[in-house]
């Protein structure tokens, strides 16, 4: 059973720092391209960054520079270190494993950027 629990999420002032964490199934983990998606209320859940299992990373061009994607083979966790947040990132985040023709979710956490 492929389990993804994110953990990491809370209220912050704008200009402050959050860091997201994965824990993923070690089934998955080893072959999975794991990211982040966010969505906000009213919007279309987004891509936020993602990692591959060789360790490229993509981000989408609002976080760039800000936001910093990891993972941790030994753990089984991918990571998302968010720095200089804005309001416009309050969202709840997701983190997903995605395989040939799958993709998994977890069950998202609040992160809620004040100004």
């Amino acid at each position: 059973q492929v389990r993804l629990v994110e953990s990491g999420g809370g209220l912050v002032q704008a200009g402050g720092s959050l860091r997201l964490s994965c824990a993923a199934s070690v089934s998955i983990f080893r072959i999975a391209t794991m990211g982040w998606y966010r969505q906000a209320p009213g919007k279309q859940r987004e891509l936020v960054a993602f990692i591959t299992t060789g360790g490229s990373t993509n981000y989408a061009d609002s976080v760039k520079g800000r936001f910093t994607i990891s993972r941790d083979n030994g753990k089984n966790t991918v990571n998302l270190q968010m720095n200089s947040l804005k309001p416009e990132d309050t969202a709840v985040y997701y983190c997903a494993a995605s395989r040939v023709g799958v993709r998994d979710w977890g069950q998202g956490t609040q992160v809620t950027v004040s100004s």
